[in-house]
């Protein structure tokens, strides 16, 4: 059976803009990007509304097909979210609400793998080494951080730019995807960039984090980011961030 532990924090008084969702075989993380000050979404909802939407879609589509392509998963979940829209919302507008996606799922003697956005699956093999599966395509847009808004707004869902969940069904087929073999296979942590903080600022590496979290649990490296915040402050952006981690192993029985 699947064993699937998982600690979320806000990173403010906002409400969370991460959601976890599981089923028998899969696991999931989304995290919904912050709108920025200002910024007309053309939208009548807010992320949080954004991202349930998706994790529903998500759940109807991996139960109802446990065979399903993850990326067709993923599509199915954007074409849901579009249309609990209505026709209020202009799912043209650039800023719409949007989400990265990860899923893991165990498929007979793999574990299949999809990354959409900043939020990486790190899957744990039993001798201790890590396969990370990332999507760096937001890091890699010309001129270097910070992004100016319309910049982002240019690149969101185009080729030659990043990909996420939000009102482009086709970004699905644009996810980072793979898999592994199960039976080498720990455990599997999927992870938000609140989490990733430690790996990208503060000296961790995802070997660290895996294990850190396969012995102590997913909140201790909730724990462990927000002690590094407090002591060294953000290198930029957010003092703190929504931090998901998610771990899945695989286990013969109850």
């Amino acid at each position: 059976m699947l064993k699937v532990s998982y600690a979320s924090l806000a990173g403010s008084a906002r409400p969370n803009e991460d959601l976890v969702v599981a089923g028998p075989t899969w696991a999931a993380v989304l995290d919904g990007a912050t709108a920025a000050a200002g910024v007309d979404s053309g939208c009548a909802h807010d992320v949080p509304w954004l991202v349930s939407r998706l994790a529903a879609g998500l759940a109807q589509a991996l139960l109802a097909d446990p065979g399903l392509p993850l990326a067709g998963a993923l599509e199915h979940a954007i074409r849901t979210a579009m249309t609990a829209h209505g026709g209020g919302c202009d799912l043209g507008n650039p800023d719409s609400p949007s989400s990265t996606a990860a899923i893991v799922r165990w498929a007979g003697d793999r574990v299949e793998y999809l990354v959409l956005g900043d939020s990486p699956v790190v899957l744990r093999h039993r001798d201790g080494r890590v396969t990370v599966a990332g999507d760096d395509r937001l890091d890699r847009l010309p001129g270097g951080r910070p992004y100016s808004l319309d910049l982002v707004r240019r690149s969101r869902n185009t080729a030659g730019g990043f990909w996420v969940a939000s009102t482009a069904p086709g970004a699905a087929h644009e996810a980072v995807t793979g898999s592994v073999e199960a039976a080498g296979l720990a455990g599997a942590g999927l992870f938000t960039d609140g989490v990733g903080r430690l790996v990208d600022w503060y000296g961790w590496t995802w070997e660290s984090v895996a294990g850190t979290v396969a012995a102590q649990g997913p909140e201790s490296a909730i724990r462990a980011v927000r002690a590094a915040e407090r002591a060294h402050g953000p290198v930029t952006g957010k003092p703190h961030d929504d931090a998901t981690a998610v771990w899945a192993t695989l286990s013969e029985g109850p």
